[in-house]
């Protein structure tokens, strides 16, 4: 609970499961955890640059990681040539979105003009990406540099995204398929560790689309969802050993320096 903040001295670590955002909670727990030397996943450093796709964007380019045409939108930008530019349709996206929220997909000029305009009521930013259709999209979960799991998440039912959103406010998901990480496509596995070393040591979800043109890197996830009957079903237990062993090693280096 966010009252808890006063007493989370009396802990010895932080594993944050609850959603991440820099301007709630979740963040404040994170720095408090980090100003008491004690190892925290999510580290404040990971939530600020994964909440952050144009970061996210320009991180990945720069070390030369594959990802889909993209352009960063102000309110000056010519949308008639981005839109010729990236094909249609093309998928905008608010910098901070989370679980496919924030996104929306323009198959005209016009319907980019609106879902532009409307996004820049709350954003000065907007990302513009060229649409990847596939049936799913593959989650590599990678702790301290190194692959942990290996999902495929589904598109939902009649929709372009894995998880889609009613007017109603529910939600509604496709399936998932979970694999050893050696039975995944090695460039998939490795263009996922890369990713995700350039963000820290911790715990981050890689979500990658397998196409003709190659691998592409879709997003980095601070927070990744782990079910045990999901992310967990091919480890078991062990993905949760592999977890407390991160921790255990930050607290044995920690009381280290302390003696």
């Amino acid at each position: 609970e966010p009252s808890d903040l006063t007493s989370l001295a009396e802990f010895d670590a932080l594993f944050i499961r609850a959603t991440t955002q820099i301007n709630n909670y979740t963040y404040k727990f994170a720095r408090r955890a980090e100003q008491e030397g004690m190892p925290v996943i999510d580290d404040t450093h990971s939530m600020i640059r994964c909440t952050n796709k144009v970061y996210l964007k320009e991180i990945l380019e720069k070390a030369g990681l594959p990802i889909p045409q993209t352009e960063i939108l102000d309110e000056k930008s010519d949308l008639k040539a981005v839109f010729e530019k990236l094909g249609s349709p093309v998928v905008l996206k608010t910098p901070d979105g989370s679980f496919g929220s924030n996104m929306v997909k323009a198959k005209t000029l016009e319907e980019l003009k609106t879902g532009v305009k409307a996004m820049f009521e709350t954003t000065a930013l907007v990302i513009a990406q060229e649409f990847v259709p596939t049936k799913f999209d593959w989650r590599i979960g990678v702790l301290h540099g190194e692959p942990l799991y290996a999902c495929q998440y589904r598109m939902a039912r009649g929709h372009w995204q894995i998880v889609k959103h009613g007017p109603d406010g529910k939600t509604t998901e496709g399936g998932f398929k979970t694999v050893a990480v050696e039975d995944a496509p090695p460039a998939i596995v490795d263009a996922a560790v890369r990713s995700a070393r350039l963000i820290g040591d911790g715990l981050y979800g890689v979500d990658l689309k397998e196409t003709e043109r190659g691998v592409m890197i879709i997003e980095i996830n601070d927070n990744p969802s782990i079910d045990h009957d999901v992310e967990g079903a091919i480890l078991k237990d062990e993905l949760w050993r592999r977890l407390i062993s991160w921790f255990s090693t930050r607290l044995e280096q920690r009381m280290g320096r302390v003696a």
